[in-house]
């Protein structure tokens, strides 16, 4: 039995499917115009066979006068393709309009939740979501939605001719017909359920083969690489029997869809011979003819193929049912509202970022930083320093808009942007240019091998086969923590963002590469940009103006004399 939080849940997801198709009305009403016109030409069709059968052997017309008739025929199948490819084209024209929109809200509110909220995330699982559960709803939106007001309309104009033909055999019609969409909602429950557990298997699987990936040398140092690969095996089988319990369903849900069609279609066809043979005398059967017995044989599949169509996409629903489930709960979380305070800075002229009064919370931890007052103005170096695990990177992420303050204000200076670099600096799979282009999308050639020259890579750079197209691996793999550090520091020059904010930038490396970044800073910080940087190296506390002391979530500002 469906608990209250997830009948509200589902009425939630199916709202914000009504909601995405009506955005897209025009498209999917047309698709719906365009399969109401293939109904009618196949009725115009099986009205014509039925003409020429009935004169070529109950009234002995000649083939040659059948001529026209044949003709017209194959006019309404041409017409009928033309109807069923705009119908397809249309559906797809939809969903891809709606995919498209669904992807843009998604990275706009991850945007707006910010890389607090997303630290909490693993982002294989995300990737799985912004591409397969996007994905899911194709069929939806692109067969399922337009079939489903045509598994409505197309029966009524068949059941009319039915009627006119014959009330009797469109009663029978009439009264098989419920059997369809009832079998359907009870298997579509179970599906819609087992499409949902799917989707969070896909992801659990995605984040724990990426983990594998990422941990191989150390598990091959551990001698864990083929316990490593036993349970990718194993999530991977779990991930297969869902999958094919899934589809189990689907296909029985199929046959039996397909069993009360045939049936009814059965029916059908006894009335009609027993009718026909003078069998039957109740009703409108004496009234039977060879024309309008065999256009009732021939309308009954028809009656029920717009209910078998429905049925085939039905599997399409309960797949969108359960992707809509995670995505909608991805655009529900919501934002920190204190997260990005954007403020002119009345009492200080000139300031580009200015806390007064600022804490930063943790939940289950309380208040782990302030109240603190800060102001940047340009042109400073401010040296954090501090135990490890007393709020040096959460300051920092402060400062950044990362998180908001529990209380207090943080105002920043309008038009102004930072540039942020930590000990583990972000390097995506491609080329040297890729990642330089992350901070600057349009920077030249010229510009990027300046930027790298200030970071002091230029001549190491210059002398690689392939320059700035030379490829290095997720997370700089190809280059030594040393290089992934001035790459980092080359894509800060490239920003020009006045603000600069730095986490541990020399931590991890060797005497001589951290020579090498401090010099490059030093270069930063005489191009006018103010610099934040929490660090232990005393080079980097000396070429700082202010030295601000962070202790059990207190600061002190230290004065040098």
């Amino acid at each position: 039995m469906a608990t209250p939080e997830a009948t509200r849940g589902g009425r939630d997801v199916r709202r914000w499917l009504n909601v995405l198709a009506a955005r897209e009305r025009r498209h999917l009403g047309l698709a719906v115009v365009a399969g109401v016109v293939a109904t009618l030409a196949t009725l115009g069709q099986l009205a014509l066979l039925a003409r020429v059968i009935s004169q070529l052997l109950v009234d002995q017309a000649a083939l040659v006068s059948q001529l026209p008739a044949v003709a017209a025929m194959v006019g309404l199948l041409l017409v009928r393709a033309l109807a069923l490819y705009g119908q397809e084209q249309l559906g797809q024209a939809a969903s891809l309009g709606i995919r498209s929109r669904v992807r843009d809200e998604l990275l706009d509110h991850l945007e707006r939740l910010g890389p607090g909220w997303l630290a909490g995330r693993h982002s294989a699982a995300l990737a799985s979501q912004l591409v397969e559960q996007v994905e899911a709803l194709d069929g939806y939106f692109a067969r399922f939605r337009p079939q489903l007001a045509l598994s409505v309309l197309a029966p009524l104009l068949v059941l009319g001719v039915a009627l006119w033909l014959d009330w009797l055999a469109a009663l029978f019609l009439l009264l098989a017909a419920p059997l369809i969409p009832l079998f359907m909602a009870l298997v579509g429950m179970g599906a819609e359920r087992l499409n949902r557990e799917q989707f969070e298997a896909v992801a659990q699987l995605s984040g724990h083969f990426i983990d594998r990936v990422r941990a191989i040398t150390t598990l091959q140092l551990f001698g864990r690489a083929q316990g490593a690969t036993a349970e990718v095996h194993a999530a991977a089988d779990d991930y297969r029997r869902r999958s094919i319990r899934t589809l189990r369903v689907a296909f029985l849900s199929s046959a039996v869809l397909e069993f009360f069609a045939s049936v009814a279609i059965a029916v059908v066809a006894i009335y009609v011979g027993f009718g026909l043979l003078g069998y039957i005398t109740y009703g409108p059967s004496p009234e039977l003819t060879l024309f309008s017995g065999l256009l009732v044989l021939l309308l009954a599949p028809e009656f029920f193929q717009p209910l078998r169509t429905l049925a085939q996409h039905y599997h399409d629903r309960a797949a969108a049912l359960g992707a809509a489930d995670g995505l909608l709960a991805i655009l529900e979380a919501r934002p920190d509202p204190v997260r990005e305070v954007d403020a002119t800075l009345p009492q200080a002229p000139g300031a580009l970022l200015e806390l007064r009064g600022a804490c930063v919370t943790h939940p289950g931890r309380g208040r782990v930083l302030g109240p603190l007052d800060l102001r940047l103005m340009p042109g400073e170096v401010v040296a954090l320093t501090g135990p490890s695990g007393v709020g040096k990177s959460s300051l920092l992420q402060l400062l950044a808009g990362f998180i908001g303050p529990g209380s207090g204000d943080r105002r920043m200076a309008n038009d102004t942007s930072f540039a942020w670099m930590d000990q583990r600096p972000l390097l995506v799979q491609g080329s040297l240019a890729d990642n330089l282009r992350l901070a600057a999308p349009e920077a030249s050639a010229r510009a990027m091998r300046e930027a790298l020259g200030k970071a002091g890579l230029g001549e190491r750079v210059e002398a690689l086969p392939e320059g700035l197209e030379t490829a290095i691996g997720e997370r700089g793999v190809g280059l030594s923590g040393g290089q992934a550090q001035r790459l980092a520091l080359a894509r800060v020059f490239l920003s020009e963002s006045p603000l600069v904010l730095l986490d541990e930038p020399t931590a991890s490396l060797d005497a001589e590469t951290e020579a090498q970044v401090i010099l490059a800073l030093q270069a930063l910080a005489q191009e006018g940009r103010t610099l934040v940087i929490a660090t232990h190296h005393p080079a980097l506390i000396a070429m700082a103006s202010r030295h601000l002391a962070i202790d059990v979530g207190s600061v002190t500002e230290v004065t040098h004399g």
